[in-house]
């Protein structure tokens, strides 16, 4: 059983604070946000304190109170600093800076070698992509709060380490390490399963809901779960590998070795292979870019031809048997789809995916759950990765520890609520 310390939860209820400001509709009184939170109005009242003197939020106007004095409305302090979110793809390195507001100032994509590529290839393109965006937006370097880096594979959270890519030949990996020699900002690794999840809990369905799971489905694929709205890790942060459980026993070749996965059928690459094995002739199923082949297919499907609608039926078989499998075993409020799969084929695969589902799900747990697609604005993966920075800095000791508030205490103002 995880044992929370004092300060734990006083982190989960700052993030929760937060959270809810980043969800309103504006600026919010203290008395909106406890109601909100269900937190009493002293800790928020605490909470808000830390969070104004750390410049985090700022007062935003005034409203009326109903004969007492006007309340205080608060708001996110957008100019406090610069996050940046980095989604290290199969073929390439997509970079975002945001400010504190999580609205995008700007974007940089690089492309990464073809074939095997090389740690040192990667640390080499994101520095320059990172470079890029400080130097377009003018922003300087002291300003950022930290980095989030989403990379392929299972990630050793904690010392900053890729423990296995799928793509390339990547093995106990120190990426955070070799970064930090580079870039020279606070940095937190985690995958995309883990950052799209993260992004759904702070601006999209998770901000409605505490059980979770999040479907990642592009050249890889992924499930992020959160329980009882707490992202869910596993003992070795590599929780959430759907992706590599079996559909189909002596199925497709995978690229983690094994056969029959969940990736070989529904991802990018697998619904191409789909399109292969259902029309050989079909010169625009074997390009060597998945995307632009599965782009190719929903063209097709919108002309009509039957060979693609077929492609795109079995994949929603596919899918809604391995989604259904989650709804029996994890039993969560909402599923939410996403990514470049579903950017690409959309409303041409989704209903006949939440029929499938229907057939193959146990009836309680189907009843239970809504499946909808991802809202969150832009790219959920660099918005989750820049998620992991501002978490960081909201956890920072030297900010808002036992070391802040003793300053604060010593200036007269100590408050001492959780």
């Amino acid at each position: 059983m995880i044992r929370r310390t004092s300060q734990d939860i006083r982190r989960l209820n700052r993030f929760e604070v937060l959270r809810r400001v980043y969800a309103g509709p504006g600026a919010m009184s203290r008395q909106d946000i406890a109601a909100a939170t269900g937190l009493s109005f002293a800790t928020v009242a605490n909470l808000t304190a830390e969070l104004l003197e750390a410049g985090v939020l700022v007062e935003a106007g005034h409203e009326e109170s109903g004969g007492g004095r006007p309340r205080a409305r608060l708001a996110v302090n957008a100019e406090r600093g610069a996050l940046i979110g980095v989604d290290i793809a199969e073929t390439s390195v997509h970079a975002e800076l945001f400010d504190l507001a999580l609205t995008v100032r700007h974007s940089v994509e690089r492309p990464l070698p073809p074939g095997d590529v090389r740690p040192a290839d990667v640390v080499d393109t994101l520095a320059g992509a990172v470079e890029e965006l400080l130097a377009v937006s003018g922003t300087d370097r002291s300003r950022v709060l930290g980095a989030g880096v989403s990379v392929p594979g299972m990630v050793e959270r904690e010392g900053g380490v890729s423990s296995f890519s799928p793509y390339w030949s990547w093995h106990e990996v120190p990426l955070r390490a070799l970064l930090d020699e580079r870039l020279g900002l606070p940095l937190w690794l985690d995958n995309p399963l883990r950052a799209s999840t993260v992004a759904e809990m702070w601006f999209g369905a998770g901000r409605e809901v505490d059980d979770l799971v999040v479907l990642t489905l592009r050249a890889g694929v992924g499930a992020g779960i959160a329980v009882g709205g707490q992202l869910y890790r596993g003992f070795t942060n590599s929780a959430g590998e759907w992706g590599h459980t079996c559909l189909a026993l002596d199925g497709r070749l995978c690229t983690c070795g094994n056969r029959g996965c969940v990736e070989a059928y529904v991802s990018l690459r697998g619904i191409a292979e789909t399109w292969r094995e259902l029309a050989p002739d079909d010169e625009r199923a074997g390009g060597p870019d998945d995307a632009a082949t599965v782009a190719a297919l929903a063209r097709a499907v919108d002309a009509r031809e039957p060979a693609a609608r077929a492609v795109v039926d079995r994949t929603a078989r596919y899918l809604g048997a391995a989604v259904a499998n989650l709804v029996n075993l994890v039993n969560p409020q909402v599923v939410v789809v996403g990514n470049q799969v579903v950017d690409l084929l959309g409303e041409r695969l989704l209903p006949a995916v939440y029929e499938a589902v229907g057939r193959h799900a146990l009836a309680l747990p189907h009843r239970a759950a809504t499946l909808r697609r991802s809202a969150v604005p832009h790219n959920a993966v660099t918005r989750g990765a820049a998620t992991f920075a501002l978490e960081g800095f909201l956890d920072d000791r030297e900010v808002f520890g036992p070391v802040s508030r003793m300053r604060k205490a010593a200036k007269g103002g100590g408050a001492t609520g959780a």
